[in-house]
C-alpha cells in the first residue's frame, strides 16, 4: 500500500489564505444584490395592496393614481408573444447545429451569429425594430405590443439556441446509434430519441430565456409606448412594468415613485418566480 506524502505547512496555509480570499470576493459580489433587494422590500412593499394590482393607472396627478394591472398584464402578453416566435424557432437552430450543422461553414456561420447576438446590448435590437418596423407603420399602427414582442424574442433567441444546443450536445451519441443502427430515419430519432432525452435542458434554458427578457426597458421603450387602460390587442400599444418603471420614477410625485418601486419589486419577484421553477425542473429531472 503506498503512503501519500503529507502536505506541507505552506501548502495548507496558502490554500487556507486562498479559501479566504475567495470568500471574501464571493461576499464583495453578493454587496449589490443585497443591496437591491433591500431597497426594492424597503421601498416597494409599502406600495403592495389589493387596489395596487386590481387597478389600472389612472393619469390623476393629484387624486389616486391606481395600480400597475395593465402593466403586469401587458409585460405577460408582450413575453408570451416574444417565447412564441423565440423558443420554437431558438430550439430548431439548436437542433441544426447539434445534428445536421456540426462541420459545415453554414452552421459554423450561423453558430458565429448566435455568439455575436448573445452580446448585443439590448437596445441595439429596440433601435433595429425601430427602424425596421415602428418608422414605416408596419399593420398600421406605429407603437404596438408585437413588434415589442418581436424586439424580445431576438434578445431571448440566442439564449435559447446557446442552452439548448448544450443540452443536446450531452445526449449520448450512443442513443443516437442505436436508433440509426435499427433503421429509423435521422429526424425521427431526432424527435423520439434526442429531444425527449434532452427536455428538462431545453425548458430549463426556455424559461431562463423568458426571465431574461421580461425585465428588459431599452428594447419596450422603441416598440411600444405607455397607456394608462388595458388594453389586449396585439396591434395597439401596450403597458408593461419597465415603461412603467421608467415613467414613474422620475416624477415629482411621491406616490408615483412610490407605485415604481412596488412595480419593480413586481418584477423582480417575477423574474425570481420563474428562475426557482426553472432551477426546481431541472434538480428534479436530475433526480428521476
Amino acid at each position: 500500500m503506498t503512503t501519500l506524502p503529507a502536505i506541507s505547512g505552506r501548502r495548507r496555509s496558502a490554500d487556507r489564505a486562498m479559501r479566504i480570499v475567495l470568500g471574501l470576493l464571493t461576499l464583495i459580489a453578493l454587496v449589490p444584490l443585497v443591496a437591491i433587494i433591500y431597497f426594492l422590500l424597503k421601498n416597494g412593499l409599502s406600495a403592495f395592496s389589493w387596489h395596487f394590482f386590481s387597478t389600472d393607472p389612472t393619469g390623476n396627478f393629484f387624486g389616486d393614481q391606481g395600480g400597475v394591472k395593465s402593466a403586469i398584464l401587458g409585460t405577460v402578453e408582450i413575453v408570451l408573444m416574444a417565447s412564441v416566435l423565440a423558443i420554437p424557432v431558438g430550439i430548431a437552430i439548436a437542433i441544426y447545429l447539434v445534428e445536421y450543422g456540426q462541420a459545415g461553414w453554414f452552421g459554423n456561420t450561423v453558430r458565429y451569429l448566435i455568439d455575436v447576438m448573445t452580446g448585443v446590448p439590448s437596445i441595439v435590437f429596440g433601435l433595429f425594430v425601430y427602424a425596421a418596423l415602428v418608422v414605416s407603420k408596419v399593420g398600421g399602427q406605429a407603437y404596438t405590443a408585437w413588434k415589442a414582442g418581436i424586439a424580445i424574442s431576438l434578445l431571448m433567441l440566442p439564449i435559447v439556441v446557446k442552452s439548448s444546443e448544450v443540452v443536446l450536445l450531452l445526449v449520448p451519441n450512443g442513443l443516437r446509434e442505436a436508433a440509426l443502427a435499427l433503421g429509423t430515419p435521422r429526424w425521427r430519432v431526432v424527435m423520439r430519441v434526442v429531444l425527449p432525452a434532452a427536455r428538462p435542458g431545453i425548458i430549463t434554458g426556455a424559461i431562463l430565456s423568458i426571465a431574461r427578457g421580461i425585465g428588459e426597458t431599452a428594447p419596450l421603450l422603441f416598440t411600444t409606448s405607455l397607456v394608462l387602460g388595458t388594453t389586449t390587442s396585439p396591434n395597439a400599444p401596450m403597458n408593461a412594468l419597465p415603461i412603467q418603471i421608467f415613467a414613474d420614477i422620475n416624477s415629482p410625485n411621491s406616490q408615483l415613485v412610490t407605485r415604481a418601486w412596488g412595480a419593480a419589486l413586481t418584477l423582480v419577484l417575477m423574474v425570481l418566480v420563474l428562475t426557482l421553477i426553472a432551477r426546481l425542473y431541472a434538480s428534479r429531472s436530475r433526480i428521476a
